[in-house]
């Protein structure tokens, strides 16, 4: 007897359909899968042989071959476990119903319970995209699940359910689907929180503006850490196209919480610095998506920057200016967006107190030359805005005036990002930050003032071409906070301000 049963198979954060034939013949008992599967995939005959014994159905006692096709595709994961348990029963005529506008994806335990499972989202978006009428999920994984439109998702918590549902014995009911009701955007820390710094906030709202990255100096306890944590809250709100391919990307890598629908608040990173390149890029004989990828679409915090591993900071080059991580092992090459917003933090010497008005540095020069050396040239290119950190005065610390929310600051920050959407309409561009030359060439238009300004500071601070064009990136989200189609001098000359700390530090 034969028979097939449709699921799906995952890659990085690609799917594809997979079809699981089953048949039985005459011989020497003996399951046998074939299909490129790996280990997990393998061990699904004793879950299965298990699964259906303890559930009470006659496991077939003949030559029994599994094919999980195409067989040129290798196949990963426990969730092959239900689409196997089904073909069998169906090729052992202990399923008489159709089965073939069905899909199953889950992982069995022994007694026949159906657990959840990683890249059940992408999955199913792939089901739907097939034209599948209805796919079976993992109960535990029902929110997730529930996000895509067009195609029934079946929660099931056990095989029993399964079948009654393909019987019409006891149907189960499609998950609900609901969007209105989510977590809140904003987080529980908030820039009212913060007492003075007003150059460091209002270069932090140009960077959540046009999306540019940037690096803050500053002696300890200035405020860095607390400045960049509240960041996710003045960044525009995710577009519904955002959450899905966040939740993608956190469904593969296995840490998206079973009461999460929709991941709706913009991810915030902060990976210590003893991480490996591999724990940011991603990595892995399966590589799963790296600290890079689980930032996409938020924010990237690299704290006591210098301390980082010089791999894992230079890891960093190649995806802040192509917005994705392709990771190449012997099996394949895996690529997983990173679209983020990259901040870091570190002190200017090695004890942090270099330059301080009150406090003596007590580094020697040697010290504070391998300690700037840990950042190179390259990487620090990549970073559009430096901004210092000072002290705050103690007035300003115990003052009862009242500071803006980010509430406040994110309303400004979402008219210059509704100009940039505007702007870069019809192309893959989604902020100024993410300019090609030509278009910074073209939309990044300066007055006479503003060009001669800024000709003048591209020879005396001999600045790189990649620089340059960060400045009129820049220069053109602080033309767009002020509402003005052109880039006029006070606009320029801000944004070259935001280029100087490296020339103050590094020369």
């Amino acid at each position: 007897m034969f028979a097939k049963v449709k699921t799906h198979g995952i890659t990085g954060l690609n799917t594809f359909d997979v079809t699981v034939e089953a048949d039985l013949s005459s011989g020497l008992p003996r399951f046998d899968i074939v299909g490129l599967p790996d280990a997990a995939v393998k061990e699904s005959r004793d879950r299965v042989r298990a699964s259906i014994k303890n559930c009470r159905f006659e496991f077939p006692v003949s030559r029994i071959t599994v094919n999980i096709a195409p067989a040129d595709i290798k196949k990963e994961g426990s969730f092959y476990d239900l689409p196997i348990l089904i073909a069998l029963l169906k090729a052992s005529s202990q399923i008489k119903a159709n089965i073939d506008d069905y899909s199953f994806i889950g992982e069995l335990s022994l007694n026949g319970e159906i657990r959840g499972c990683t890249g059940v989202l992408p999955m199913v978006i792939q089901a739907k995209e097939s034209n599948i009428g209805a796919i079976f999920i993992p109960a535990e994984n029902e929110r997730e699940g529930s996000v895509v439109e067009g195609i029934d998702v079946l929660p099931a918590s056990s095989i029993a359910e399964v079948l009654d549902h393909i019987s019409g014995e006891k149907l189960i009911k499609p998950a609900f689907r609901e969007l209105s009701v989510e977590e809140s955007v904003f987080t529980d820390v908030d820039f009212s929180e913060v007492k003075g710094q007003q150059n460091a906030k209002r270069a932090l709202e140009i960077a959540a503006a046009g999306g540019h990255n940037c690096l803050m100096i500053g002696p300890p306890g200035t405020g860095k850490s607390m400045l960049a944590k509240r960041l996710p809250g003045i960044l525009p709100e995710m577009t519904m196209e955002e959450k899905i391919e966040t939740t993608k990307i956190y469904s593969v890598a296995g840490e998206l919480d079973k009461n999460t629908r929709l991941i709706s608040r913009r991810p915030f990173r902060s990976p210590h610095h003893t991480v490996s390149a591999q724990g940011l890029t991603g990595g892995g004989t399966s590589p799963k998506p790296g600290e890079l990828s689980l930032a996409h679409n938020g924010v990237l915090f690299l704290d006591e920057f210098p301390e980082f591993d010089r791999r894992a900071k230079e890891s960093l080059r190649q995806p802040l200016e192509d917005n994705k991580v392709t990771i190449t092992r012997a099996a394949g090459t895996i690529t997983y967006p990173s679209n983020i917003m990259a901040v870091a933090a570190m002190n200017p010497c090695p004890c942090g107190y270099m330059g301080h008005p009150t406090k003596q540095c007590t580094c020697t020069d040697a010290a504070k030359k391998r300690y700037k050396d840990k950042i190179s040239g390259p990487l620090l290119d990549r970073m559009d805005i430096h901004i210092e950190v000072q002290g705050v005065e103690y007035a300003q610390l115990s003052g009862k005036q009242k500071e803006e929310t980010s509430a406040e600051i994110q309303k400004r920050v979402n008219r210059a990002r509704a100009v940039q959407l505007e702007r870069f309409k019809g192309t893959n561009i989604t902020c100024n930050a993410k300019m090609t030359p030509a278009a910074t060439q073209k939309y990044c238009v300066l007055s006479e003032q503003a060009n001669a300004m800024l000709e003048k500071s591209f020879k005396a601070l001999d600045l790189s071409p990649r620089a340059y064009d960060k400045i009129l990136r820049i220069a053109r989200t602080i033309a767009d906070l002020e509402g003005s189609e052109i880039i006029e001098l006070p606009h320029i000359a801000e944004a070259i301000q935001y280029r100087s700390l490296d020339r103050k530090y590094w020369r």
